[in-house]
């Protein structure tokens, strides 16, 4: 079998190297071909373009930044795709982005999985990613085959789009756990305790989350080497805010890390993890 994985950024790189080592043969292309490039090292090919890299291909696989990156990626290979190959969607696009990815793949006469991932750098380079699978029921068995070298946890969740909607409702804690943190740390700061103390008392006990230790660690060293970065987390609480107004949901939560994704972005920090949240919420920049 040859997938072709379209984009090589934190997550797709990670996915290609796992795939490569499972045994198949991995074709890659990335808009920066020197952010492919290393890949090749592990065996895959590397592409100039989207057309070559999906030419015969039996799966493509779109892990990109959002839903036009996709759409402007696949129109570019369309001379190229196989009738009835196998399109794993797995980038977060929203509830509009995923129908309209939809339609495309109709268009080109594929088979559409909405597959978006839950995880960041390291369950991703670790092979142990949570995979939110939706598509027609008669690819579910070959596309949970596929998903084993790189997710621990493959759901299958209906149609196309189930997954989509999931990934936000997933995304809505990651973004307002990761505010509530930084929020806990910046009054921490302000009122002169250490942010460990904090994490001693909900260790262990039913206030306790991991998420907290790990994004707060990042806080208390005041680096943030990006495992979640701070532009797709501001993409991603766009998403999700448009899906809250549609359905008629009030997600101040979701506002108030926007708004402070948004300052921290402004100040050149758009590239490293969202825990830098925590400048803004301790007003440090």
């Amino acid at each position: 079998m040859t997938i072709a994985v379209l984009g090589t950024g934190i997550m797709g790189s990670a996915m290609a190297r796992n795939w490569l080592k499972a045994g198949e043969t991995v074709r890659v292309w990335n808009r920066t071909r020197a952010k492919a490039e290393p890949l090749a090292e592990a065996g895959a090919q590397v592409a100039d373009d989207p057309a070559t890299a999906v030419d015969g291909a039996d799966v493509i696989v779109t892990m990109l930044f959002d839903a036009d990156a996709v759409a402007a990626t696949m129109e570019a290979a369309s001379d190229r795709l196989r009738p009835g190959a196998l399109w794993l969607q797995m980038s977060t696009v929203g509830l509009e982005g995923a129908d309209r990815l939809a339609e495309l793949a109709l268009s080109y006469e594929l088979r559409y999985v909405d597959a978006p991932v839950v995880g960041t750098k390291e369950p991703a380079e670790q092979g142990k990613l949570t995979v939110l699978a939706s598509g027609p029921d008669e690819v579910r068995d070959s596309v949970v085959q596929l998903l084993r070298p790189i997710a621990a946890k493959a759901l299958w969740l209906g149609p196309a789009g189930t997954g989509s909607r999931l990934k936000l409702v997933v995304n809505t804690w990651v973004l307002t756990a990761t505010e509530g943190v930084a929020n806990a740390f910046a009054l921490a700061d302000a009122l002169g305790l250490d942010g460990a103390a904090f994490l001693e008392v909900i260790g262990g006990g039913p206030l306790d989350l991991k998420y907290a230790h790990v994004k707060g660690a990042l806080m208390m060293r005041r680096e943030f080497p990006p495992s979640f970065p701070v532009n797709g987390a501001r993409k991603d609480a766009n998403l999700i805010l448009a899906a809250g107004r549609s359905a008629g949901v009030d997600l101040a939560a979701v506002e108030a890390a926007r708004s402070h994704l948004d300052t921290v972005a402004q100040r050149s920090h758009r590239d490293e993890d969202m825990a830098a949240m925590y400048l803004a919420a301790r007003r440090a920049l």
